[in-house]
């Protein structure tokens, strides 16, 4: 039989222990912010929940705030995974409706969740924060290229994304019994006409629209030099904010 090579070892058994372990806190947390908000997550009690004594959880999170970041952390990744993604959609800006919904239907299946994961401005950190954040720039990148984008596309993803959270929050924020439905269907059509033309941009009188379809495409293009690319899209970054 051959022998192994020194230090080596057929399976991390520690590090995958610890993963365990770690996976059972987080979801011994959110469990007890589900039920009891955030200050029913107390080290001491998070730590009963998993089983632990409570200097594991020091061991694992640093402390209080770094067990709340990886609870964040656990939901941007759950909301990642709700995304549906089309990339060639049928109609652009009704796409951009069915993402805002998705990211209003999270908030409010997951109310603790979503409060903790979008109310502190550190949470913006996160990696799948940064990957949903890149999923709906490409939506909005496609709105420019068609035209149909009346703002720049920074300032179109900051809309949709406060529209969304402050939709969300808001709604929490009340009594159910002043819930009504036509506060988030208002906020999203708010959305829409903020940032779209609801026909291209194009066919618009004035150069605005049409430097925000081609600073879009520009990236695409292989004609020009890297040089000649950053200044043409200055100049059309001015047309664009300028209209």
């Amino acid at each position: 039989m051959p022998s192994r090579p020194p230090g080596a070892r057929t399976h991390d058994a520690p590090a995958d222990a610890r993963e365990q372990t770690r996976k059972r806190v987080i979801e011994a947390a959110i469990d007890l912010l589900t039920r009891g908000g955030r200050d029913a997550v107390t080290t001491r009690a998070v730590a009963d929940a998993a089983g632990l004594q409570a200097p594991a959880i020091y061991r694992l999170f640093g402390d209080k705030d770094g067990l709340l970041d990886a609870v964040a952390e656990h939901g941007f990744h759950a909301f990642l995974a709700t995304k549906r993604v089309d990339p060639d959609p049928p109609d652009l800006i009704e796409d951009l409706r069915a993402g805002w919904d998705t990211a209003a239907e999270f908030g409010l299946a997951n109310p603790a969740l979503f409060t903790l994961m979008y109310t502190e401005p550190g949470r913006s950190a996160s990696a799948a924060f940064a990957t949903g954040m890149e999923i709906l720039r490409g939506r909005i990148r496609r709105l420019a290229v068609a035209g149909l984008l009346r703002v720049g596309e920074e300032l179109a993803a900051q809309i949709i994304h406060a529209s969304t959270r402050g939709a969300v929050l808001t709604w929490l924020s009340l009594p159910e019994d002043r819930r009504d439905p036509a506060l988030l269907t208002a906020a999203r059509e708010a959305m829409v006409t903020a940032v779209t033309t609801r026909r291209p941009a194009v066919d618009e009188s004035g150069p605005a629209g049409a430097a925000r379809a081609l600073r879009a495409a520009l990236p695409a293009q292989t004609v020009l030099s890297d040089a000649e690319q950053r200044l043409l899209g200055e100049w059309l970054d001015r047309i664009a904010t300028a209209g």
